[in-house]
């Protein structure tokens, strides 16, 4: 017998559901012969009856929270995954304070109090919703972000670099004729064709991005030393613990004296986030778990292109990723 005006015996939800968890929109499509939008509504029904039967809120301890851009015009969810088991436990359209709060109406303030660890990017909108809901809890910044901050201080020293040598080369053409210009704009168009060279680990860079590098320290010394404070940067997060906090606060120190202003911003920054920064070389957590999971959600993101709502994306996320997946009927 089917769900309450479903059309269909639970027998057949299952069936699309298990399927929607395994296998291609066209299979599914096909083999059932439903429309998509038929599914998506089938998984809706069959994520919340599970979702209701299995309770994934239960017995949590180490969460790690971040946000998953899934459709344009700034449409994001929340998602929430358990460190221990894995898994999907929670997610939501949305990306602020309310949606967040949600999760822990949803959770309660008994299963709240039994958190120990949250791992989050370093959000201020995450951050002040844990230290409200759960002051007891460790915050742990994801070392990942962290870096990503001294990435974007780095590319904006470069693009800074790019447009110095652009605009020198203009000024120099007018003095002294066409073919400076070209001579001039070559060192700018090569700083634009730097970016990867300068992005990438030392280990991965190929050949000739290691010529480019070769050449930016000789050429530009400046975004040279903006690269070594990115690199310098890693080191604490490979040390951990006690020897990782005395080499990140060497690099505070480097940073502030460095007069790169995107680098002495950046050391203020990671300054304000330095107890959740020294939490995460404490404990070694951070949010690689749920960047998996965020890279399994963009894929069945573009899955479930065509579905009405986000409810049903979040549903056949579950149902995938949360462990959640009805048994195939029959077996």
């Amino acid at each position: 017998m089917g769900a309450h005006g479903a059309g269909h015996t639970r027998f057949f939800d299952d069936q699309v559901a298990w399927l929607a968890a395994a296998c291609s929109k066209t299979t599914i499509t096909q083999l059932m012969r439903v429309s998509w939008r038929t599914v998506g509504h089938i998984i809706e029904r069959v994520s919340a009856e599970h979702l209701a039967a299995a309770d994934p809120l239960a017995g949590l301890a180490r969460i790690g929270i971040d946000e998953i851009s899934y459709k344009r015009g700034h449409k994001y969810l929340t998602v929430v995954v358990d460190h221990d088991s894995g898994r999907l436990v929670w997610a939501a359209p949305g990306r602020d304070k309310a949606t967040l709060r949600g999760f822990f109406g949803s959770l309660g303030p008994e299963r709240t109090a039994a958190l120990t660890h949250v791992s989050a990017d370093g959000a201020d909108w995450i951050a002040s919703v844990v230290r409200q809901k759960a002051p007891q809890a460790v915050l742990c910044a994801d070392p990942f972000h962290v870096v990503g901050w001294a990435t974007e201080a780095l590319d904006e020293v470069r693009r800074q670099a790019w447009r110095t040598a652009r605009a020198g080369g203009q000024v120099t053409a007018r003095r002294h004729g066409a073919r400076v210009i070209r001579q001039s704009t070559a060192g700018a168009r090569s700083l634009k064709r730097a970016r990867w060279a300068l992005w990438k680990n030392p280990q991965n860079l190929t050949q000739n991005q290691q010529a480019k590098l070769a050449w930016i320290a000789k050429a530009e010394p400046r975004l040279y030393r903006a690269w070594l404070l990115k690199e310098g940067l890693r080191l604490p997060f490979q040390l951990k613990g006690e020897e990782g906090k005395e080499a990140l606060a060497s690099w505070l120190k480097w940073a502030a004296r460095c007069r790169i202003p995107e680098y002495v911003k950046l050391g203020k920054k990671i300054r304000k986030h330095l107890p959740a920064i020294n939490a995460t070389m404490d404990h070694g957590l951070s949010n690689g778990l749920i960047e998996s999971v965020n890279t399994k959600i963009r894929v069945i993101t573009r899955m479930a292109f065509g579905f009405h709502n986000a409810a049903a994306l979040i549903g056949l996320a579950m149902l995938t990723l949360g462990g959640l997946r009805p048994d195939l009927p029959g077996r």
